[in-house]
Formats: C-alpha cells, structure tokens, sequence
C-alpha cells in the first residue's frame, strides 16, 4: 500500500486556551499550523492518548481482567453497593445493573474458551455476586430514600 492516505486526512488544532502545564497560551500560535515535523512525530500510537501524551508508566494497560472489575464496578454502583464519587450519595438505578450484568453476561458467553482460567474465574464469580445482589435488591423492593 502507499501513503496516499496521508494526502487525505483531516488536520486537528489545538484551540484549548491552557497548555497541560497550566500556563495559558498564545491564542495566536494555536491558529499557526505546526511545522510537518511536528506532526509526523505525532503520527505514532502518542497520538492516540488523550492530550498526545503517553500515559505515564504507573499507569496499568488495560486487561480483560481489568475490564471485568470496571464494568462490575459500575454495576455496583448502579445497584447502591458504592456511593457516588461526585454526590458522596448511594443513587441506585436497577434497569442499569441489569444492563450492565447482561454485558458481564454476553461477554462470559462470548469469551468461553479464549480466556484464561484465572480471567474465567474472575467473570464467572463477579457475575454470580452481582446476579445475586441484584435479585435481592428486585425481591426486596426500593429502600426508604433511595
């Protein structure tokens, strides 16, 4: 394949008003276009992370086990187990738990056999937890104040 896609691409410009140090910018060079080398050296996988920066190295990439405990976190916080981190407030949302479960579910269908038995196990017992959470949460109806 050539490059010819280069040709066609669309250009992004940076408008923020602050650079990522804080100090506040030149609202002139922000509509200056930036020297071809620049961009080439933009062109690489820093491109694609929010703000062209690499994440730093304390950062862990994501894995699916790490995928699996970010969507039960979320539905546990959906079904009152964790406060909201903005409010300090337990808000529940039944109809999304149960989304959110039937994702962890459709991904433990869709994944069998092209995991590994820890990762397995992992989703299999988050999804068991949060199925039983839930369940005691429909059969015992909406608490006072939530």
């Amino acid at each position: 394949m050539s490059d010819d896609k280069d040709d066609r691409g669309f250009r992004v410009t940076d408008r923020r008003r602050f650079a990522d140090s804080g100090e506040a910018r030149d609202p002139a060079a922000a509509d200056a276009p930036s020297p071809p080398e620049q961009e080439a050296s933009r062109s690489g996988p820093e491109a694609h992370h929010a703000g062209g920066e690499m994440p730093s190295e304390d950062e862990e990439p994501v894995t699916f086990g790490t995928f699996i405990l970010g969507l039960s976190t979320q539905a546990l916080f959906h079904l009152g187990d964790v406060a909201n981190p903005a409010t300090g407030r337990v808000e529940r949302d039944l109809v999304a738990a149960k989304h959110l479960i039937d994702i962890l579910g459709i991904l433990r269908e869709k994944t069998r056999g092209n995991v590994d038995e820890v990762e397995e196990g992992l989703l299999e017992s988050m999804l068991y937890d949060l199925r039983m959470r839930y369940v005691a949460l429909v059969r015992t109806g909406p608490k006072e104040g939530t």
